[in-house]
């Protein structure tokens, strides 16, 4: 019989696997508008939110008395999304999930701002510690003038909004309800550069991709967020950071992309960095909210 933890570990390395397979289809449909990619992923996405309502919510999951709050949290996670997606499309693979991994690092400095938040010497010193390591990563975007590599910091800015309202919209909302929110305006926003871009007809093949993805995304938050309910987030935490892992091997297989020494030794920094952040906060028992949207 598995404990509560080794089954939150194993929902974690699921979060993790379709995480990393969300972001290879992402890549892979390049050709698509990034409008048409966002609808696809979010309209495919409402599928497994629904499997997650309580049977006699099924009427009323979406009642809420924070719609403000609500309209925040999906704008900014929409943001965040149409960000990593450039990023994905221009960058290699290894490159951005490392800087995905900063998301904590601006979830402490908004938490300052925005909550007035004392922070002390060990999250200063890990905040300094991520930038430094961010710097290395995107050492390309000063030496090869390739400014894509700003979409990666910009998903990080707006998931730390994400970050600040989520903790707020969980004192009282269900988690079913924040995603049907999310997915809803997302769905919407998507729809809307139908307007302005030309969306392009999916084969057979890239019909099934988009299906893939539209999962994937959805189910990988799902278990993201059940593996933290389970499981001690001391355990879980640092299982996430496997995606690094999977973006180098399928970074260097489908695309031939090799990792620099420094974007290595930079993610090393910024994961460092991000642990300290996440283990502090546990140990101050505040919500915790993973880096993705």
């Amino acid at each position: 019989m598995l404990t509560q933890n080794q089954i939150g570990v194993l929902y974690m390395v699921g979060s993790v696997i379709c995480f990393s397979i969300m972001d290879i289809c992402v890549k892979w449909l390049n050709y698509y508008p990034i409008g048409q990619v966002l609808f696809l992923r979010f309209f495919i996405g409402f599928i497994p939110i629904f499997f997650i309502i309580p049977k006699d919510k099924i009427f009323t999951f979406y009642k809420t008395s924070r719609p403000g709050l609500h309209a925040f949290r999906a704008i900014c996670g929409a943001l965040a999304i149409i960000a990593l997606f450039f990023g994905l499309r221009e960058l290699p693979l290894a490159d951005v999930v490392s800087l995905t991994f900063g998301g904590p690092i601006f979830v402490t400095i908004a938490s300052i701002i925005f909550l007035s938040e004392r922070v002390g010497i060990r999250r200063w010193s890990a905040v300094f510690l991520g930038f430094l390591g961010m710097l290395l990563i995107v050492q390309p975007a000063f030496t090869d003038l390739n400014y894509y590599y700003i979409t990666p910091i910009v998903f990080c800015v707006f998931f730390a909004c994400v970050a600040i309202s989520v903790r707020s919209l969980s004192k009282t909302e269900a988690n079913y309800t924040i995603a049907f929110y999310f997915t809803l305006l997302c769905t919407v926003l998507g729809l809307s550069t139908i307007l302005f871009s030309n969306w392009v007809m999916p084969t057979t093949i890239d019909f099934l991709l988009f299906l893939v993805l539209g999962l994937c995304g959805s189910i990988a938050n799902l278990l993201l967020t059940q593996s933290y309910r389970l499981a001690e987030a001391s355990l879980v935490t640092p299982i996430k950071y496997l995606s690094l892992v999977f973006a180098i091997v399928f970074g260097y297989f489908i695309w031939s992309e090799i990792p620099k020494i420094l974007t290595l030794f930079g993610a090393a920094l910024v994961i460092a960095s991000s642990l300290i952040i996440f283990m502090r906060e546990n140990k101050l028992k505040k919500h915790i909210v993973a880096p993705r949207t």
